[in-house]
């Protein structure tokens, strides 16, 4: 009579077992005992908010030297499609966010001073630190334009390839839109080459009061683009801080609507330095 062994079953889970306790083993090696150390990385490589500081310590540094050849190189290392909407849209967030850093001028500045190299071929003269005072820090919640007032003193740079020459207003209509804001203030400032100006500081003036606005914090609109809201029935003047004729009785015209209704419209300015 043969004796039939019968074949062991052993169970796999040890295998399931093992890989786990290897794969255990590997993190914690790979991750505590000796993990993965960074030495000099490219600036491009860089986290986005580490791209943030990046910039703000090079704009500080132009703030100071005015090495503006210098400060383009640094900023090519972080590989930014445009240099100058990167900078505009990281100070409009700040001014957004209450500008913590107060580095939203100075990354407007050097944003200013890269769009006028392009345009005129020869870079512009810089305003120092000491020339500027920062924006201070405000309370959550504080609107662009009120941050933007406390700048004292204002920031001067040319804004035009052709210092000297006053900025004109190349256009004035009214704009009736009901897919705009009501009361909708549009402007646009332009260089000598018909190039927009970023970084331009707008003043508008009403009766008891004023506001202070900058062209290039919507760079979704244009680098050289600013707008203000203005109240209905209020009477406003405006002008840039540098070098420009005023323009007076601006106001929030009546639209026509269905229905014989009407609506606040708004008005779109264009300014533009001549050429020499």
């Amino acid at each position: 009579m043969s004796t039939q062994f019968q074949p062991v079953r052993r169970s796999n889970w040890y295998l399931l077992t093992g890989l786990l306790l290897g794969l255990s083993l590997g993190l914690v090696y790979s991750w505590v005992l000796n993990p993965v150390k960074f030495v000099d990385t490219a600036p491009a490589a860089l986290r986005a908010d580490f791209k943030d500081q990046y910039r703000i310590l090079i704009a500080a540094a132009y703030q100071d030297t005015g090495d503006l050849a210098r400060s383009e190189s640094r900023l090519a290392l972080l590989g930014d499609p445009d240099p100058t909407t990167a900078l505009t849209s990281q100070a409009q967030h700040l001014l957004l966010a209450g500008d913590p850093s107060n580095s939203a001028l100075a990354l407007a500045i050097l944003a200013q001073a890269i769009q006028q190299k392009a345009a005129a071929g020869v870079p512009p003269a810089a305003t120092s630190l000491a020339q500027t005072t920062m924006l201070s820090t405000y309370p959550a919640g504080t609107s662009a334009s009120a941050l933007a007032a406390s700048l004292t003193p204002r920031p001067s740079p040319t804004p035009s390839a052709t210092p000297g020459a006053p900025f004109a207003v190349l256009k004035q209509e009214t704009v009736c839109k009901t897919n705009l804001p009501q009361g909708l203030l549009q402007v646009e400032v332009r260089n000598a080459t018909g190039g927009p100006v970023p970084g331009a500081e707008i003043v508008i003036s009403w009766n008891g009061g004023e506001d202070h606005f900058f062209t290039g914090l919507k760079p979704e609109l244009g680098s050289g683009y600013a707008d203000y809201k203005m109240a209905p029935g209020i009477t406003y003047t405006l002008q840039l801080a540098t070098n420009s004729a005023s323009v007076s009785g601006l106001t929030a015209p009546g639209c026509p609507a269905e229905g014989g209704k009407t609506f606040w419209g708004g008005i779109q300015l264009v300014y533009q330095q001549p050429e020499k």
